[in-house]
């Protein structure tokens, strides 16, 4: 009977991962990568963490940096607990080796008046009386509004936006999953303005892109999620906006996480119980899990308050002494 090669056992592993649901794009190629070099050094029964980190090293682009073979190795830890089944002295690999991988970056939070700016720069793009404007005003005002990924309001077919009921539908992005997104009815009304002034410029089907572009030869076609973050930058570096994160500048993405810091800072105001909102904004959001919603309560400085108050009130009350 032949042997089963580690590249067998990465492929029933990745096959069993997706059928439960797992996109995997950013593990396939690393334990691919892995389960080649163990079939190439021949022991399938030394799988220690000090093979593993050897495999770790030796990335494609010939990196020093601990902090990236760490994100390397953290890729093999659920596909070494399944080989354990068959490899009984497997070892998994922790945080011990190289360190932990970088935490999450606080976000920079907009002002209204920063999306106000943003939404006047971008109607302002040329030409005068084209379509590029409007295109880039509705793209960033409902991501803004909405809190979409940006590729998913960039990959929003016209049949996907039911203007009468005013509902999104987003169609197995991230995750692999699909859900309904309603609008408020002053961002439906800003979309019906920019589908019929689209309409006036370029044919459209149920199967063609919500927003397009008019430009050349890719009038009519979708946006690319390359030229939407280029008309980002511009337009960001041309208003001159100072840096409140702790990343390289504002990004697109960040506008979502506005609109989450937002919406759990109004629900705190108005005493709501954000706990138990919370899990309706993360399926509305389309988080995998509602922990990753949880995470701005303790990622983002504007709901450090938040987090502090819900922390004090389940702390006793100190006990005065008397004299």
């Amino acid at each position: 009977m032949n042997k089963i090669t580690m590249q067998m056992h990465a492929e029933n592993y990745l096959s069993e991962r997706r059928q439960l649901g797992f996109s995997l794009r950013n593990a396939d190629y690393a334990i691919r990568s892995f389960a080649r070099y163990i079939d190439e050094l021949g022991d399938h029964e030394s799988l220690t963490v000090e093979v593993m980190a050897d495999w770790a090293r030796c990335d494609k682009a010939n990196s020093n940096k601990p902090a990236t073979w760490a994100r390397r190795l953290y890729k093999l830890r659920s596909f070494a607990r399944y080989l354990q089944q068959f490899e009984p002295n497997t070892e998994v690999p922790d945080d011990t080796i190289f360190g932990k991988i970088g935490q999450r970056l606080a976000p920079h939070i907009y002002s209204d008046q920063e999306i106000v700016d943003l939404l006047a720069a971008a109607r302002r793009l040329g030409p005068v009386r084209g379509l590029r404007g409007a295109t880039y005003e509705a793209l960033f005002g409902l991501i803004a509004s909405t809190g979409l990924r940006v590729s998913e309001a960039v990959h929003l077919q016209d049949a996907d936006v039911d203007l009468k009921s005013g509902m999104l539908t987003i169609r197995r992005t991230k995750f692999a999953k699909s859900r309904q997104v309603p609008v408020h009815p002053s961002t439906t009304d800003a979309l019906r303005r920019y589908r019929s002034l689209r309409n006036r410029h370029v044919e459209i089907a149920d199967q063609s892109p919500f927003f397009v572009s008019t430009r050349g030869r890719r009038r009519g076609c979708g946006l690319s999620l390359r030229q939407v973050h280029r008309v980002f930058f511009g337009l960001r570096d041309q208003m001159g906006w100072r840096n409140r994160g702790v990343s390289d500048g504002p990004r697109i993405h960040q506008l979502r996480h506005t609109f989450i810091v937002r919406r759990v800072m109004l629900w705190h105001s108005q005493g709501m119980d954000v706990d138990q909102a919370m899990l309706a904004l993360s399926t509305y959001v389309g988080h995998a899990m509602v922990t990753n919603t949880y995470w701005y309560l303790t990622g983002v400085p504007e709901l450090m308050a938040v987090a502090a108050s819900k922390f004090e009130s389940f702390m006793p009350s100190p006990e005065v002494l008397h004299a």
